[in-house]
């Protein structure tokens, strides 16, 4: 499992990248700055957790504990509830789309995810036996 999590990792880490730069240039000319602002979180958080990924990665290698997998899994569905619904409010707006409000919902919900993870990541640490 944990080569899973660093692939993810690897992977929502080009992606990432990828987002910031269109972000960066390409999105001005579609969406007003608030949007961007928004966008701009989503890959924020993104990047911060495909770093958590790597590390609950690296751990769960040495230290198989099930609650550093649980960890790596509540990163992944996070990552993809919380940046993902802001990435799809941006090309709602971009698209003048109506049904804002509908995807709206699901951004804490990956703030929730995000929040479990760390004290998942946690617990694996706090379980592990270390010397």
């Amino acid at each position: 499992m944990h080569k899973g999590f660093l692939l993810s990792a690897a992977i929502l880490g080009a992606i990432a990248v990828g987002l910031g730069a269109f972000g960066a240039h390409g999105l001005k000319q579609i969406v007003p700055a608030e949007t961007i602002t928004t966008f701009d979180t989503g890959v924020k958080y993104q990047f911060y957790h495909v770093f958590a990924l790597l590390i609950t990665g690296i751990l769960y290698a040495s230290y198989p504990v099930r609650a550093l997998r649980i960890a790596g899994i509540l990163f992944l569905v996070g990552i993809l509830f919380f940046s993902g619904s802001l990435y799809a409010l941006t090309l709602l707006k971009a698209t003048g789309s109506v049904g804002l409000g509908g995807v709206g919902i699901i951004t804490p919900i990956g703030g929730l995810f995000f929040i479990a993870g760390w004290l998942s990541l946690f617990l694996g640490i706090w379980k592990s036996k270390t010397n």
